[in-house]
């Protein structure tokens, strides 16, 4: 489908498997406890979205915006999400499993204590977030942009974290392995020997 627009529809409970939605409105729509399996959501409008308790499975959301949108319990399994712009967004409480959030913005997002461990956050702009005792171990935070980040007793062990300003914030509490500790002190000016 593309160009439709789906604005205020109901969904509650659907079902969609393996279906495209190209530049879409999906403005205030319901979409509580949708489930999507395979379904691509590409440049897609979904101001105000309702999805708690939605679930998708090796669906993606390609470049779309989520202005206020309600994903709080939503289900990630397996999916993309590059490109996409959440602002103002409830994301929290949800579950992420191997999922790529790579290029997209979460901008003052509030993730406090969400289990992130393992998923791709590339260049993903996460200024002024809330990560305070987040999992992020073994994540992709290559490059990521993260002024202004609350980290307070999150777990970064085995991130990938090139191009990380380690000078940029607070690491009280935060758990790291030793490699990123070396980083951390090169970065506040110690001579680390080999």
């Amino acid at each position: 489908m593309e160009g439709e627009d789906f604005a205020r529809v109901d969904w509650w409970g659907a079902e969609l498997d393996g279906v495209t939605f190209t530049r879409c409105r999906f403005d205030d729509a319901g979409l509580e406890e949708l489930v999507t399996r395979r379904c691509v959501f590409d440049s897609c409008m979904l101001t105000g979205v309702r999805m708690a308790g939605s679930r998708h499975t090796g669906s993606a959301f390609l470049s779309c915006r989520l202005d206020r949108a309600r994903l709080f319990d939503a289900v990630w399994e397996g999916c993309k999400l590059t490109g996409s712009q959440f602002p103002g967004a409830q994301l929290r409480p949800m579950t992420t499993i191997d999922s790529d959030w790579s290029w997209t913005s979460l901008r003052g997002a509030d993730l406090s204590g969400v289990d992130l461990s393992g998923q791709r956050f590339r260049e993903a702009d996460l200024t002024d977030a809330d990560l305070r005792e987040c999992d992020l171990s073994g994540a992709d935070l290559d490059r990521a942009r993260l002024q202004g980040v609350k980290l307070r007793g999150t777990d970064l062990r085995g991130a990938s974290t090139d191009g990380v300003n380690w000078l940029a914030f607070e690491l009280t509490g935060v758990r790291l392995d030793l490699v990123q500790a070396v980083q951390v002190a090169r970065a506040h000016g110690a001579l680390v020997a080999d």
